[in-house]
């Protein structure tokens, strides 16, 4: 389904376009500047089997916020254990904390990304990283020059400073920089909400949240009493831990051995083969998204039906597939 999140007026989302929000970009790039002087890292990717190796491009991050607020993680994140934080970078970037403390959406990841003059990223998707995961990358150019540009899906852009940019990453894409100085931009991962649709142009958001798009809830707090409630054991779909496939891997009927305990610090987790592998956030009427993720995969525990069971729900651009397990509470 690469590109395919409904558009009214086109049938797809456009390969980019300019979000309704602009921002002081003489005030950003001197923060920004200043932060250059700070360790930035290579940029890496992680997926389910973990780490990827270090980019080999001039490619460096200062991550603001990240898993837990690591301010060694230069990737992006996913399903993990924790939520992203703050990373101790932010508090030295005033301005751009101000402008996340506004931002109309829940963040995840939110990175400093600076491509060295001269440099090209090879062409490749975000996999995974689109509306029809409730998930989108947006862009705010804040060092750039004309000789800094983006590919997306045969489509060249260079984007001004200071101005808040969607690109559809989920499509082929590259990115290079044929100026003098390093290209900085400001990365935010965000989960889809009702109020960030609404910055987009008229013509390309009217409708589109009912159009095969993810959208976010708020996370809801439980009562100590209800975590403690969720204890139990099942055996778990082993796709349901395949976070960032898009194609399966396990079969159909594999399993694996899970439980789900709540800890002290950081609520209700979900074990899988004896370790946390998730974090779980409660997004209302006992469903739970994945911590580090959108609401594309969820489970809800059904722990006083007269047949206790976990169920799990898997979405894409409007589609949900459930299938449920039984399940042993805990006391």
């Amino acid at each position: 389904m690469t590109g395919q999140t409904l558009d009214p007026a086109r049938g797809v989302l456009p390969a980019a376009t300019p979000l309704n929000r602009r921002y002081d970009a003489d005030r950003l790039a001197a923060e920004i500047r200043a932060l250059r002087a700070s360790p930035w890292r290579s940029q890496r990717s992680i997926g389910q089997d973990g780490m990827i190796r270090e980019s080999t491009v001039d490619w460096t991050i200062l991550p603001l916020r990240s898993p837990g607020g690591d301010p060694a993680r230069t990737d992006a994140g996913g399903a993990g254990p924790v939520e992203h934080a703050a990373t101790p970078h932010l508090a030295r970037a005033p301005y751009v904390a101000e402008i996340l403390r506004g931002f109309p959406t829940q963040l995840l990841g939110v990175r400093l990304m600076a491509l060295g003059p001269g440099a090209r990223v090879r062409e490749h998707r975000d996999g995974k990283f689109g509306m029809p995961w409730g998930l989108v990358r947006l862009h705010v150019p804040v060092i750039t020059n004309p000789e800094a540009y983006v590919v997306i899906g045969g489509e060249r852009f260079h984007w001004d400073a200071g101005r808040l940019w969607f690109g559809d990453f989920d499509r082929p894409h590259h990115v290079g920089n044929s100026g003098a100085e390093a290209r900085v931009h400001l990365v935010l991962d965000c989960l889809v909400s009702r109020a960030l649709l609404e910055l987009f142009p008229d013509h390309v958001g009217d409708g589109l949240a009912d159009r095969g798009v993810v959208l976010a809830r708020e996370p809801v707090p439980l009562s100590a009493a209800e975590l403690r409630a969720l204890r139990c054991r099942f055996a778990m779909p082993a796709r349901f831990a395949e976070w960032s496939e898009e194609e399966p891997v396990a079969g159909p009927a594999e399993t694996v051995p899970a439980e789900l305990t709540v800890d002290d610090r950081h609520g209700p987790v979900l074990n899988v083969s004896g370790a946390p592998a998730f974090g779980l956030v409660h997004v209302g009427s006992g469903e739970f998204r994945l911590a580090g993720w959108s609401e594309e995969r969820t489970l809800q525990p059904e722990l006083t039906a007269a047949e206790p069971c976990v169920r799990f729900r898997v979405r894409k651009a409007g589609a949900v597939s459930e299938s449920a397990v039984p399940a042993q509470p805990v006391r």
